[in-house]
């Protein structure tokens, strides 16, 4: 640990802003809380309204320098092993926007694994970009998308010499890591850089009992969602530029600068300095705690009827090189049941909320700041009851969704059908046409339909069951899907 990571200089100076009670003759209108609706001050309480500072204030983010700020961002680089580092205030999305953004500067190709974010998509839009992409391993037993494998990668990149970038996912939502150390090698024997999403590793490189983080072998720039297990506040995040030289930081800067807002959320950036300090200082004691109480807790949910777990025979895939253990994801087919009704029981009985429920799998995600054995207890506790529940039921167990059927052939860009004159016409009757919008189950978030691809009868058979099961949608215009939105 360098000698900055145990202080918080950007979160001090917000502290010391406030403790000071200075005149406060500059927006925000609540001017530090004697502004704010009563009933909002009391529910956040006066310290968020207090160290809710806006940008361009002397001895925070601007004055001598280097200012609070920028030494948060530059402790935050040493601490991640990157070159430089951006605090981000519109989460991990801010990120894969300003990449896709970046890289339009060095070309219009690139290589894209297909289960990528739909921020990844988004920033394919907004940028303009050519996508190649990459089949990641699909599970035919579990229904989900795994990794990339270093051949589909090199596969894809011959198929597109021109490509300007990569952009992988690792790890997944469910916990799997990629190779991606020989995921860099493909990519740098063709000189190409590349982008990780790295948005559920955030805690990766601060354990020596969790797979390497990105960074550390070979991924060129990574977006870290810190809000997600590290505890900074929601939509916080950082981008990170490594080491190899394969892309100029400018190119990320300017894009970086071109999706932040002129006001960003000092209670967001002061979050991501603070949650780094925690994890660089207290990270392994507290990770450790937490995989020693999940271990036990795994074999304690293979004791409940119909439960399995996913957990380290994840790496026996082709495609996955790690696994992260500080998430819980169950496998819920031996019950009957859908993930999606077993999670709607839990959260009726017990107001139990879990990160994601797919038709197999219920996610539980776990933080540094757990009391991680009175939490697991009270998880399996509710778990047990839902599915003991649901046995006693007159309920028929449902049809198990069908697994995601392939995608649909990309016949125009992204950015081409986004921006197209379009008709909105009813989900039943789109066979056949190309789609003007992202269709993306979520969580996860991973896109079942990309604008410019063509509409099957499979995909909008499995999208129409994955709504009526519970489950949602992000990206179309009608968020009932009654109707979607198609290239005129």
């Amino acid at each position: 640990m360098s000698s900055g990571q145990e202080s918080a200089p950007y979160f001090e100076a917000l502290v010391a802003y406030a403790k000071r009670s200075p005149g406060r003759f500059h927006i925000p209108g609540h001017k530090g809380g004697p502004g704010a609706d009563p009933a909002m001050l009391e529910a956040f309480g006066q310290g968020a309204f207090a160290h809710d500072v806006p940008s361009l204030v002397e001895g925070i983010d601007i004055g001598a320098e280097p200012s609070p700020f920028e030494r948060a961002q530059v402790i935050a680089a040493e601490a991640w092993g990157a070159q430089r580092s951006w605090f981000l205030i519109n989460g991990a999305s801010q990120g894969n926007h300003a990449g896709c953004l970046a890289v339009r500067q060095m070309g219009r190709a690139v290589v894209v694994q297909r289960n990528v974010h739909s921020s990844v998509i988004d920033g394919l839009v907004l940028a303009g970009l050519e996508p190649e992409f990459a089949a990641p391993e699909i599970d035919p037993e579990l229904g989900l998308a795994h990794c990339l494998t270093p051949e589909a990668l090199g596969d894809a990149l011959d198929r597109c010499p021109d490509a300007a970038a990569a952009f992988v996912v690792s790890p997944t939502y469910f916990g799997a890591v990629a190779d991606v150390e020989s995921l860099a090698e493909v990519a740098h024997e063709r000189e190409v850089p590349l982008f990780c999403d790295e948005a559920w590793g955030a805690h990766l490189r601060f354990s020596e009992r969790l797979p390497h983080s990105a960074l550390s072998v070979g991924a060129d720039v990574i977006v870290s969602s810190v809000h997600k297990i590290v505890g900074s506040l929601t939509q916080s995040a950082i981008l990170h530029l490594g080491k190899g030289g394969h892309i100029d930081e400018n190119l990320l800067d300017r894009a970086v600068t071109l999706t932040e807002s002129t006001s960003p959320s000092a209670l967001l950036g002061g979050s991501l300095d603070a949650a780094r300090r925690h994890i660089a200082v207290d990270g392994e004691r507290l990770i450790g705690e937490i995989i020693d109480v999940l271990a036990d807790a795994r074999e304690r949910v293979r004791e409940i009827p119909g439960l399995d777990v996913l957990d380290e025979r994840l790496e026996g895939r082709r495609s996955v090189a790690g696994w992260d253990p500080l998430r819980l994801s169950i496998d819920v087919r031996g019950t009957g049941r859908s993930g999606h009704r077993i999670a709607d029981e839990m959260r009726e009985r017990d107001d139990i909320n879990l990160e994601m429920a797919s038709e197999n799998v219920v996610v539980a995600v776990f933080g540094l700041g757990e009391q991680p054995t009175a939490e697991v207890d009270r998880l399996l506790a509710a778990l047990r009851k839902a599915v003991d529940a649901l046995d006693a039921s007159d309920e028929e167990p449902g049809e198990p969704l069908a697994p995601p059927p392939p995608w649909g052939r990309l016949q125009l860009l992204p950015r081409t059908a986004f921006l197209s004159p379009q008709d909105k016409v009813p989900l039943e009757e789109a066979e056949g046409r190309i789609a003007a919008e992202s269709l993306a189950a979520y969580p996860p978030g991973i896109p079942n339909v990309l604008p410019g691809e063509l509409l099957t009868a499979e995909t909008l058979e499995f999208i129409r069951e994955s709504v009526a099961q519970g489950g949602k949608v992000r990206g179309a215009a009608d968020r009932s899907l009654r109707t979607i939105r198609v290239v005129k």
